[in-house]
């Protein structure tokens, strides 16, 4: 297996195309309001449009944004970047974005979304690009704040000013990206992988595990709050030593016993039919299942979705959970805000 991919940085990737110019970012939600803060403490013009009446829209404010309605931002941009719900893009697009693009200014993405699966209409004399940083828009945030950066995946869709490219990266960069490594690809590849490592590894994947693995103790007559630690809790520790240094350090760094239970007992769980189905996954964002699916749903009134979501809510692993994490108050225990 090898690679081409080149990794750049500042001196490849100034931020001199956005100097001079005003970028509007739409929503302030979580790649929005990492996004605005860091271009804006990179030297960049930024305004914001969000809800006034939103937990988003009030952090806006307290962040020193003034709030504008869509239509004035992009009235006021030269590059416009739409960090909004994939699945609210096309209507809100629609309704007040797509008539009022000017020739000549850009419109960016943080996701490949909408483009890549022709959810949208561009015109076809405004630029098209992407800057999608590896990382939740908190993490984008905390680490710059550091004096670090999130390595940043860049892209051009559409190139009608033949500065698409060195405007990418100039956003790339001051997000952070170039501080760490920008890498550019394409909507195609950054939205199919993205969504695969979603679903099958990230959160779909590791979601479902947590929950088998604390069913399987708890059934077995074990503690909620034993099963718990061990599998839900301890999976940040893991983790984090992968972060640092990959599957060798992680297993340098664990037991003899724990390592042997992992080379040995690892295959039992991901097994040829689980990769059978990554596979079948895959094909599925490939061939645009997946994204036909989400879009019904979301117009359905998302009915399913908050089945599920309110199952797993409530899912006895949720409910251990929220009571062992009120209890370790060094912690810093989340809960998602509601509007």
């Amino acid at each position: 297996m090898s690679s081409t991919v080149k990794m750049l940085y500042a001196a490849d990737a100034p931020i001199d195309p956005l100097k001079n110019k005003t970028v509007a970012i739409i929503g302030f939600g979580s790649q929005g309001h990492a996004h605005a803060q860091n271009l804006r403490e990179s030297g960049v013009n930024v305004i914001v449009s969000n809800r006034r009446d939103s937990a988003n829209g009030r952090l806006a404010l307290a962040k020193g944004f003034d709030l504008l309605s869509i239509e004035d931002a992009i009235q006021k941009s030269d590059l416009a970047i739409l960090t909004l719900p994939d699945e609210r893009q096309p209507e809100i697009y629609n309704a007040s974005i797509k008539g009022r693009l000017k020739p000549g200014m850009a419109l960016g993405f943080t996701h490949g979304f909408n483009v890549h699966f022709k959810t949208i209409e561009i015109p076809t004399n405004v630029d098209v690009i992407m800057a999608a940083p590896k990382g939740p828009g908190h993490l984008v945030r905390s680490e710059f704040e550091k004096g670090g950066g999130v390595p940043c995946l860049a892209a051009v869709a559409q190139d009608a000013t033949g500065h698409a490219r060195s405007l990418a990266l100039a956003w790339a960069n001051g997000v952070g990206g170039a501080r760490s490594g920008i890498i550019e690809t394409t909507f195609k590849d950054e939205c199919e992988t993205d969504l695969f490592g979603e679903q099958a590894v990230l959160c779909g994947g590791l979601s479902a595990l947590i929950k088998a693995g604390f069913e399987t103790l708890t059934e077995a007559g074990y503690p909620p709050e034993m099963a718990y630690f061990e599998t839900v809790h301890e999976v940040k520790l893991i983790v984090d030593l992968i972060y640092q240094g990959g599957l060798d350090y992680m297993r340098y760094s664990i037991s003899n016993t724990a390592e042997w239970g992992d080379l040995k007992t690892g295959p039992r769980i991901v097994t040829d039919q689980t990769k059978a189905e990554m596979r079948k996954i895959l094909k599925e964002i490939q061939d645009g299942t997946f994204a036909r699916g989400w879009r019904a749903e979301y117009e359905g009134g998302m009915k399913e979705f908050k089945r599920l979501y309110e199952a797993d809510n409530n899912h006895p692993v949720e409910v251990t959970g929220r009571k062992l994490r009120a209890m370790m108050t060094w912690l810093n225990a989340k809960t998602p805000p509601k509007d």
